[in-house]
């Protein structure tokens, strides 16, 4: 990736796209494997178009255990456990505004959708990781001015965008 300023690096730029996904119909303990085998803490789910549903995460595999021990896994479908309101940013959304995103909620991985079809996504990591190389350090060790600049602008919290 080019060295670019915070302010035009796009979610496109720093967004994973090849994914592991899960199926809505699929068994929830096939999934749970998935993510353990993978070491991964969510998966969106899809279906045959790569139209987003939801996102299967650590969490939901959580409420799968309470509802094992005490009602008996009513169902076994990660469709009925999978969160299927998850928060979508676009191709286009700035790094900036993933930042905030990531600041104000608990997600830790925000799909990137084209309408409703998964394209991509980016996890906290992929923000750092792009945070990092905005960062480079000149010959006297201190980052660029813009970079000082564009990092307070973080601790704006009125300024955060509504999810």
């Amino acid at each position: 990736m080019a060295t670019q300023t915070a302010s035009v690096l796009l979610a496109r730029d720093i967004m994973t796209t090849r994914l592991i996904t899960l199926d809505p119909d699929m068994d929830v303990f096939h999934g749970i494997k998935v993510l353990v085998k993978n070491k991964i803490s969510g998966a969106p789910v899809v279906d045959s178009h790569k139209t987003l549903l939801g996102i299967f995460s650590e969490k939901c595999c959580m409420k799968v255990l309470i509802d094992a021990a005490y009602d008996g896994l009513p169902t076994n479908q990660i469709g009925k456990f999978m969160d299927d309101d998850p928060t979508t940013i676009t191709p286009e959304t700035d790094l900036l505004t993933i930042a905030q995103i990531f600041l104000t909620t608990p997600r830790r991985r925000l799909p990137v959708v084209e309408g409703r079809k998964l394209v991509g996504q980016v996890s906290r990591r992929d923000v750092i990781v792009a945070a990092s190389k905005i960062m480079t350090l000149d010959k006297n060790h201190q980052p660029p001015k813009k970079v000082l600049l564009y990092l307070s602008a973080l601790h704006e919290m009125n300024d955060a965008p509504a999810v």
